[in-house]
Formats: C-alpha cells, sequence, structure tokens
C-alpha cells in the first residue's frame, strides 16, 4: 500500500540563512528587504518533503497541494531560519502536516501544509502530455 510507512509523527527539518535574494522586494511579494513570506512557505515545504522522502517507495515522491500559513514575524537578511514538519494525518496518499518556522529569535511562521504522494514516472509523463498538448495549440 502506498505510505504504508508512513505514521503520524514523522518530523523533518530544513534550515536556511536568509540572503538578499530571499527578501520580499527581491522577489516581488513585497517592497521590504525581510524575509519572504514565499521563501518562509518553500522551506516548511522542504521540510515536510524531507521528513517523509525516506518512508516512501522507490520512485514515489510528494508533491504539495495546499498551504495555510501565518507570517507571524519578520527577519532580517544573515538570519538562520529553521522550519520544521511533523507529520499529522495520513489518508490514503493525502498527508498533512503541521508547520512551523522559527529565526535565531523567535517563532516567525506557522500553520499546516497538505502534501500528496506521487509516483514519480506517471506524474512527470502526464506533465509532458500536458507541455506537449500546449505546444500543438501554439
Amino acid at each position: 500500500m502506498e505510505g504504508s510507512k508512513l505514521q503520524p509523527g514523522i518530523t523533518g527539518e530544513a534550515t536556511t540563512q536568509v540572503t538578499a535574494e530571499m527578501t520580499a522586494n527581491r522577489i516581488a511579494s513585497g517592497v521590504v528587504e525581510v524575509y519572504a513570506t514565499p521563501m518562509m512557505i518553500a522551506l516548511m515545504e522542504k521540510a515536510a518533503a524531507e521528513a517523509v522522502q525516506p518512508h516512501l517507495a522507490a520512485g514515489q515522491s510528494t508533491v504539495g497541494t495546499l498551504v495555510n500559513i501565518t507570517h507571524i514575524a519578520a527577519t532580517p537578511v544573515g538570519q538562520t531560519v529553521k522550519a520544521k514538519a511533523e507529520l499529522l494525518e495520513v489518508d490514503g496518499r493525502r498527508l498533512i502536516f503541521a508547520v512551523t518556522a522559527y529565526d535565531e529569535m523567535e517563532r516567525i511562521g506557522e500553520g499546516r501544509h497538505e502534501r500528496f504522494i506521487i509516483d514519480d514516472d506517471r506524474f512527470l509523463n502526464r506533465v509532458a502530455r500536458k507541455g506537449a498538448q500546449k505546444l500543438k495549440e501554439d
């Protein structure tokens, strides 16, 4: 069964140091030079994906499908940010995580994240067909 080794309680972490390229003004998600919300969410997704990857069958991975995140504090360039993910629920191929992020001073974000287990080859073949269809239309 897909994801049969997956049990609630599995955790993962991902860490990054904030650079100017990760700020809201650089990625067009705002005008100030602080760690951008989309970058924080990406780090949270990375923590969740890496938490479960070792427990999946060969040729499987996960894709993010839903985020419900609150960015509660700003982080300046130069600080380290750590994201943590905990698997809360396994519903077939659907995985629900609690995610949090901290900079060197405080909690900066929190929420829920959903991922789905995919068969890599089937998924990539479907994407390739979609791309080929678009080329035909152009």
